[in-house]
């Protein structure tokens, strides 16, 4: 892997809701987007369970989720409240950012919780090729990371570790990282200067041009700019339903494909890493 340039086009959200579900499944159906990861605990995890049970050729990962950003759409633990506490806010529901979690999160609870999660994605038939992290909210304390890292050991899966993701949080890649950890040698991902620059998608073609050698892995959202997600991520541009519908116009486009003939570029996924 290291000699060449490989990239996987991966998926984050899945399970989300219903507008995010669809895209999803288009979108590996397409046959450029060839990763995703699944939110157990979300409202519309069944429906991406059944897809996936249904499909189980594709890649699915689960998306182990702590935060919950939106404002006006709330979700938690799947564990009930009473045993996870300092996970929740007053509501019940997840914290909505890094911050607040790692300012209240107890690490017995984190590992309980996710344990959890992955064994829900189990039981609903998932068989996960990976494990990542939602808002890579992981990377929020050292200790929250080595329960990232154990979990990966424990279910014999690899965990997303990436220098860019980890900078990202703010966590030290030098003190964090062991020789023995498989390392995702770059992610590339959208900002909001794109986006609010109306420069998206330029910015994901101008990827297809700094890959580095090994594997690389773009981290994308599709769904649709449709009702049902524009109430979901409201005044929440960042990642929001318009945000959300440029990554799955441009990541099933014609344009998109043709990029990737002309460069020679090896898609691969998480299935692929572990043979």
């Amino acid at each position: 892997m290291k000699k060449s340039k490989h990239l996987i086009i991966h998926v984050d959200d899945a399970g989300l809701c219903h507008s995010e579900n669809r895209a999803t499944m288009e979108a590996l159906k397409k046959g450029i987007v060839n990763s995703c990861s699944i939110m157990v605990n979300c409202p519309w995890f069944y429906e991406m369970a059944e897809f996936a049970r249904e499909n189980p050729f594709y890649d699915y990962g689960i998306h182990l989720t702590l935060t919950c950003e939106w404002e006006n759409y709330k979700f938690g633990p799947v564990l009930p409240v009473s045993e996870v506490p300092s996970l929740v806010d007053d509501n019940g529901y997840f914290f909505r950012n890094r911050d607040l979690l790692c300012k209240n999160a107890i690490v017995s609870e984190v590992k309980k919780e996710l344990i959890a999660q992955i064994e829900r994605g189990l039981k609903h038939g998932i068989n996960p090729s990976h494990l990542d992290s939602h808002m890579y909210s992981l990377g929020a304390r050292e200790d929250l990371f080595e329960v990232y890292k154990d979990l990966g050991k424990k279910f014999k899966i690899p965990v997303l570790l990436n220098r860019e993701l980890m900078e990202m949080v703010g966590l030290n890649y030098g003190e964090n990282i062991n020789k023995e950890d498989f390392i995702i040698d770059k992610a590339h991902y959208g900002t909001f200067h794109y986006f609010e620059k109306g420069k998206l998608a330029n910015y994901y073609t101008s990827v297809f041009d700094s890959l580095v050698e090994g594997v690389n892995i773009i981290l994308i959202h599709p769904a649709f700019d449709d009702a049902e997600m524009k109430a979901i991520t409201i005044n929440h541009p960042n990642f929001g339903s318009e945000w959300r519908q440029i990554d799955f116009d441009y990541f099933t486009s014609q344009e998109c494909r043709s990029i990737l003939d002309e460069r020679n570029i090896t898609l691969i996924n998480w299935k692929d890493l572990s043979k």
